[in-house]
């Protein structure tokens, strides 16, 4: 199973290599329009920095991406920022990079290492967000067969949010949407046994 990240706030992080300031903003998205209103905030708010370099990637696996020099020599800055994001499983993210020049040329290597290492320090100031899809499953069952229920969930790759007793026991459950299948095989057979009743699911 291949996850995917992103961040579950917005960050920047600020750098300065050779007199240059590199700030590096990432922000959650799930769409191009996100990104690229996103991508015009940032600019509005830094429009006498040099350039605002960006890079987007969105869609559930990472399929939909592009990035912009945005003035810096072609290559050398959306890119390296677009393979920083790719390092680390990401999608749903836009990451620009605001640049006030200092007056000492990077050179091409130098403007690549710069614009990469922008993006990796943002990304290294906290934990990423794994982006997960779950599916829930409210269930009632006799006390008799709860804690046998609770065991077998447990070492299905799912987990008991919440357990309620009254007259039966109801458990709502959450699983991985990659492992659902085995779960709900299991959840449907105890049901025609009559072990448990499954109140209702959603994704």
């Amino acid at each position: 199973m291949e996850y995917f990240f992103s961040v579950n706030k917005d960050r920047h992080v600020e750098i300065k290599i050779k007199r240059s300031t590199f700030i590096a903003h990432l922000h959650y998205t799930e769409s191009m329009q996100d990104a690229k209103q996103f991508i015009s905030q940032i600019s509005a708010e830094h429009k006498t920095a040099n350039h605002n370099c960006w890079a987007y990637i969105v869609g559930e696996k990472g399929q939909t991406f592009h990035s912009s020099d945005a003035g810096e020599p072609s290559g050398t800055a959306g890119q390296p920022m677009l393979n920083a994001l790719k390092r680390h499983n990401m999608t749903n993210v836009v990451a620009v990079v605001t640049r006030y020049f200092g007056g000492v040329k990077l050179g091409i290597r130098g403007l690549i290492e710069a614009y990469g290492q922008s993006v990796e320090s943002a990304i290294q100031e906290s934990t990423l967000k794994k982006l997960v899809k779950y599916k829930n499953y409210q269930i009632t069952t006799g006390y008799d067969f709860a804690e046998i229920l609770k065991h077998k969930v447990n070492n299905m790759n799912a987990e008991v949010l919440n357990i309620e007793y009254t007259a039966d026991v109801t458990l709502q459950i959450r699983v991985e949407a990659y492992f659902k299948d085995e779960l709900e095989k299991y959840l449907i057979e105890m049901e025609k046994a009559g072990r448990l009743k499954i109140l209702g699911c959603d994704e």
